[in-house]
């Protein structure tokens, strides 16, 4: 008989905020109801099972019968429970007090739920500073699972991972448990028979292991591919009979048990990191290559020298993901910001009312933090718009509570400066009582965010196209598909692991691939070549001066009702050298930026060619009823639709289902260009284009007068007014009150 082996099964099920429902939905038909459905035949196998609390918030409301079915099997003892942080955030992303106040705050709902203490935990993302231990200790969290690529970092080889280990920060103890990378490749994967012959070798190996699987539960089901061979195809019900039938050596374990049944391997201080594939897609695009060229073709389970390069190998520290995106840091930085206004609020004694909004704006500034919006990868959500409108929907509903709490009026405007974005580098915030805007005067005088507070929506959270590696494989596809034809698919051929998927959603995506020279931002100055075409602006050509991404210098001013920032920089335009100021004024009560330009000291006759970019994201597209119209009024198409208009006053963007209406207008007729903004990105499901904003241009072509001077209004106008009329409609009319005589 081989010797006594405990398998940890802990699986990880999440839905981050702002996801679709019709998207959730799916995963609990095709992963969570029917992974219940099996294991419930198998009382004697014991998993520890993670619910993000997004995705239990969902179930309670969506499917209440899945939570009393899970308490039912944690009242069995066949599920234990494992908490965490409550919405799923990075920990390295967000303050220790909202770390501590996520965990202590789930484990308080799970507690509440399932009537058992909460003892483990899972860790977002398997994101790891040895920092943690404290805060997660405190929290009052006795265990946890990270990869075994963290303790193989620390030192440790394959034979020393199959237990678990303490680690320590200032003197808080913390059990960690090795997650088996080989596991995660195996299962649902292979076969069964080859996770028992694993397992039955380490139990060789190592008397008394313990073998941790900690991965995801959508990949019984809801990963492309796996539904068929999981369930109809019998897998699942097939590993758990194996596992059945070895129970006189292999021991199904919940993590609780092995705490109290097993003792420590020892003790060991984890580098900081995350899982494997994590640590790759955090690094930046040449590092990425490098990394791939030099791993290529390195296999899990290989030995010798491969063996040992793989165990001191390193991809890159997951916190550069707000490097390498600089979208996923303008999220942090407004989060930070948020947090920290709410932690300042919340000393200043609040009466019950303010409380209340604090309270409120806790639970919205957590929401917000919910980690997939902020990075990229085979999983990761922030080429997903929906994603991150999300974030910036509860960080504007949270900041409009703050701003209440803090005592504003109903109507006001303000003007501050201060390194808002983390870059070392002053920015520029209008704020008033319907609209927020900030502004990078180092960079382009650009407007990087514009927030509409009665519909909570940031209306540059745009994203930038920018080259990845997988798009080269994207390239390599269409290449062979055009020799060779399409590859064929076999619907019941073996499941395989997400991060080999190699199809593409839409057809010719490699035509489609377009990188940007600037951020797709608002306020985005460029002189451009007389006579330059729709289409060669397109491809980023066309700028002959360097005002696009340079330095401004800037003053603020402040009024009653009335405050303004004024960006001036002396640059070159092709051989020239000219001036621009622009003035952006944001009045109290008003829904309207007016941006004033003057150009100064041009080339006296010289023809040319200004334009002005202003990209509006959060807004699909492929719908009727998000459309551009011109300044007559008439429709001029969805918003993936490109316009090339001519004499322009004033033009516009609906978006019926958000009750917007943004116009853009000029007090100059202007030629606009309008542009879609589409990125190539890998999901689950494969390659696929994402819509992201619409570029809007107004721009004019002149020659320069004898006074080297000209001036341009551009204003800014948000309309929500549908929005705020289907509010009213929603709200309940009181009942009437009866008064006698």
């Amino acid at each position: 008989m081989a010797n006594r082996v405990r398998l940890v099964l802990a699986l990880h099920n999440h839905q981050p905020i702002g996801n679709f429902d019709g998207v959730c939905e799916a995963a609990y038909q095709d992963s969570y109801r029917p992974f219940l459905d099996v294991l419930a035949e198998f009382p004697e196998i014991v998993i520890s099972l993670h619910l993000s609390g997004c995705l239990l918030d969902w179930l309670v409301e969506h499917h209440p019968e899945y939570i009393d079915r899970v308490a039912s099997l944690v009242d069995r003892g066949q599920i234990e429970i494992l908490g965490g942080p409550y919405y799923e955030p990075i920990l390295a992303s967000i303050p220790r007090r909202d770390r501590l106040g996520q965990i202590v705050e789930y484990s308080a709902r799970l507690e509440e739920l399932f009537r058992r203490p909460v003892r483990g935990m899972w860790v977002p993302e398997r994101v790891w500073e040895q920092s943690f231990v404290g805060d997660v200790t405190q929290a009052g969290i006795e265990a946890t699972i990270l990869d075994d690529h963290h303790f193989r970092s620390a030192g440790l080889v394959d034979d020393e991972l199959h237990g678990y280990y303490l680690t320590e920060d200032e003197g808080r103890l913390l059990r960690v448990f090795p997650g088996s990378e080989r596991l995660r490749y195996t299962i649902p994967f292979a076969d069964p028979s080859e996770t028992i012959h694993y397992l039955r070798q380490v139990g060789e190996r190592c008397p008394d292991a313990v073998v941790t699987f900690g991965d995801d539960g959508e990949k019984f089901g809801t990963w492309p591919g796996t539904r068929e061979p999981v369930y109809a195809g019998g897998w699942l019900r097939r590993f758990f009979e194996a596992l059945r039938q070895h129970g006189d050596w292999l021991i199904p374990c919940r993590l609780s048990d092995v705490i109290d049944q097993v003792p420590p391997v020892g003790k060991v201080y984890i580098p900081d990191g995350s899982y494997r594939e994590m640590t790759e897609w955090s690094l930046p695009l040449p590092r990425q290559e490098e990394y791939h060229r030099l791993t290529a073709g390195w296999d899990a389970g290989a030995g010798g020298d491969t063996a040992v390069a793989r165990r001191f190998a390193r991809g890159g520290f997951w916190r550069n993901f707000r490097v390498k995106y600089p979208e996923s840091n303008e999220m942090t930085a407004r989060m930070l910001q948020v947090s920290a206004r709410l932690a300042d609020l919340e000393q200043q004694e609040p009466d019950a009312p303010q409380q209340r909004d604090l309270d409120r704006a806790r639970q919205e500034l957590y929401r917000a933090q919910c980690n997939c919006p902020y990075w990229h990868g085979a999983f990761g959500g922030l080429y997903l718009p929906h994603l991150r409108n999300a974030v910036y929907r509860n960080l504007i509903e949270a900041e409009t509570r703050l701003e209440r709490v803090a005592g504003r009026g109903r109507s006001w405007c303000a003007v501050d400066a201060s390194d808002y974005n983390l870059d070392g580098r002053k920015e520029v915030r209008l704020a008033g009582d319907r609209l927020v805007a900030y502004f990078t005067p180092a960079r382009g005088g650009h407007l990087y965010e514009l927030d509409v507070r009665s519909i909570a929506h940031n209306l540059l959270a745009t994203l930038n196209r920018r080259p990845e590696l997988y798009h080269q494989a994207i390239v390599d596809l269409a290449a062979h598909t055009a020799a060779e034809g399409p590859a064929g698919h076999d619907g019941a051929a073996e499941a395989r692991s997400i991060h080999h998927q190699a199809t593409c959603k839409q057809p010719d995506l490699h035509r489609r691939l377009i990188y940007d020279r600037w951020p797709r931002k608002g306020c985005v100055d460029h002189f451009l070549q007389p006579g330059l075409t729709l289409e060669r602006f397109r491809q980023g050509e066309g700028s002959i001066g360097d005002f696009t991404l340079g330095a401004y210098a800037a003053t603020i001013r402040q009024q009653a009702d009335r405050c303004e920032v004024r960006m001036h920089r002396q640059g070159n335009v092709g051989p020239y050298r000219c001036t621009v100021t622009k003035s952006v004024c944001l009045r109290a009560g008003g829904s309207r930026l007016e941006f004033d330009y003057w150009l100064d000291e041009l080339p006296r006759g010289v023809p040319l060619h200004f334009g002005v970019e202003f990209n509006l994201a959060g807004m699909a597209a492929g719908a009727s009823d998000r459309y551009f119209y011109d300044s007559r009024g008439a429709t001029r198409g969805p918003l993936e639709t490109a316009l090339d208009l001519q004499g322009m006053d004033r033009v516009g963007v609906v978006d019926e289902w958000l009750g917007l209406d943004v116009a853009l207008e000029f007090s100059h007729p202007a030629g606009v260009w309008a542009v879609p903004i589409e990125t190539i990105s890998q999901s689950e499901g494969g390659y696929e284009a994402v819509f992201q904003s619409t570029a809007i241009v107004p721009h004019w072509e002149f020659t320069a007068p004898e006074t080297g001077s000209v001036h341009f209004r551009v204003s800014l106008v948000v309309d929500t007014s549908a929005a705020q009329a289907r509010k009213l409609l929603e709200i309940p009319a009181p009942e009437l009150a009866v008064t006698g005589s």
